[in-house]
């Protein structure tokens, strides 16, 4: 997955709480195994009518905020089913962060794995956040990883936490895999040890 080190981008304002994953992601497009082509469903329900028309009052229908790579939510956000492809869906869209008070536990897990950095912040502060997000295109965000802080457009720095460990695997790209294949070379050599000793191993006759 691709690395996640300093973002700077437009930031969009949805302030609600329990934004849960059938809204991120409806259960009728989970059909496929793609982690492509989902962006154009997010938030379906929120975005479009029953038509398929936009909802020109839906944040991420209108501009800037078509173009939005950090999100800014309320409580529990993420909560619901444990679909992977609530991520998916967010990436593909183009958002690599979000910003809420508070995330449930296996979306959390799943934004990791997938390149998503969610950023949990006191409720005060991320309406702070949505208030410079409704600024629209001159009131960008910065996400800076390394130094864990989210840089205001008017240049105040608000630190946040996160695990040392997921900090390194956002900061490096590593998903699952790519964890994996950092161990390619003991990988290898284990598989022709194996083979080694397979090839070595006496035939048994029984009868």
């Amino acid at each position: 997955m691709d690395k996640f080190t300093v973002l700077t981008g437009t930031a969009a304002p949805l302030p609600l709480a329990n934004v849960d994953t059938d809204k991120i992601i409806p259960a009728r497009f989970l059909k496929t195994i793609k982690r492509t082509g989902l962006g154009q469903h997010l938030f379906n329900t929120l975005r479009f009518d029953a038509e398929g028309n936009e909802r020109p009052d839906f944040v991420l229908n209108r501009e800037p905020y078509r173009h939005a790579e950090i999100l800014i939510a309320h409580e529990n956000f993420g909560c619901g089913s444990s679909r992977e492809h609530a991520p998916w869906a967010l990436l593909d869209f183009g958002i690599r962060c979000v910003i809420a008070p508070d995330f449930a536990d296996i979306f959390h897990t799943n934004c990791f794995k997938n390149g998503v950095l969610p950023i949990r912040l006191p409720r005060a502060v991320c309406d702070m956040l949505i208030e410079d997000a409704q600024m629209g295109g001159n009131a960008k965000l910065t996400v800076d990883l390394e130094r864990q802080v989210v840089v205001r457009p008017n240049g105040e720095e608000i630190h946040f936490e996160i695990d040392s460990f997921r900090k390194h695997l956002l900061l490096n790209g590593l998903d699952d895999i790519g964890q994996t294949m950092q161990h390619g070379d003991h990988i290898d050599a284990h598989e022709a040890r194996r083979r080694d000793e397979h090839a070595w191993m006496p035939f048994i006759t029984l009868g």
